[in-house]
C-alpha cells in the first residue's frame, strides 16, 4: 500500500534538491488541498490542473531562495500503518517551527489554525523550511 501524501511531499523535496522548476504529480482532491495550503504559505509557486479524467495531473511550480530549496525537511507524522490523532490541547506536543498540517472535521488546517479554532484531528506532516 502506497502513501499518496508522502509520495507528494517526497516528489516535491527531491525535485527541489536537483533544481527543477516544476514537478508533476497524479491528481487527487487531498493533494490539491495540501498544495493550496503550501502555496498560501509561500512554500510552492503556482499550481495547475492538467488533463482530463483518470489522466489528471497537478503541475507544481517550485520555489527557491538564493538558489536553495525552500523545503529542506519533511516529516510524515501520521502514516497509513500508524495514524496519529490529537485533540486541540494535545497539538502543543508538535513543534511550532515550520508548517504542520492537521486534517480536521472542518478540512485541512495548519497547526496554528487548528489550535485557534480549538479543533483536533489527524496530524499529517511537518515541513521545516
Amino acid at each position: 500500500m502506497t502513501d499518496p501524501i508522502a509520495d507528494l511531499l517526497i516528489r516535491i523535496k527531491n525535485a527541489q534538491m536537483v533544481g527543477k522548476k516544476f514537478v508533476r504529480v497524479p491528481f487527487s482532491k487531498m493533494k490539491l488541498a495540501i498544495l493550496l495550503i503550501l502555496e498560501k504559505n509561500n512554500l510552492v509557486g503556482k499550481i495547475k490542473k492538467k488533463g482530463k479524467g483518470v489522466k489528471k495531473i497537478l503541475e507544481i511550480e517550485l520555489k527557491y531562495q538564493d538558489n536553495q530549496p525552500l523545503i529542506k525537511e519533511v516529516k510524515r507524522i501520521s502514516k497509513p500503518s500508524l495514524r496519529v490523532y490529537a485533540g486541540y490541547r494535545d497539538l502543543t506536543k508538535f513543534s511550532r517551527k515550520g508548517l504542520t498540517l492537521v486534517s480536521t472535521p472542518r478540512g485541512l488546517k495548519t497547526l496554528a489554525q487548528a489550535r485557534k479554532e480549538k479543533i483536533g484531528g489527524e496530524v499529517l506532516f511537518q515541513i521545516n523550511p
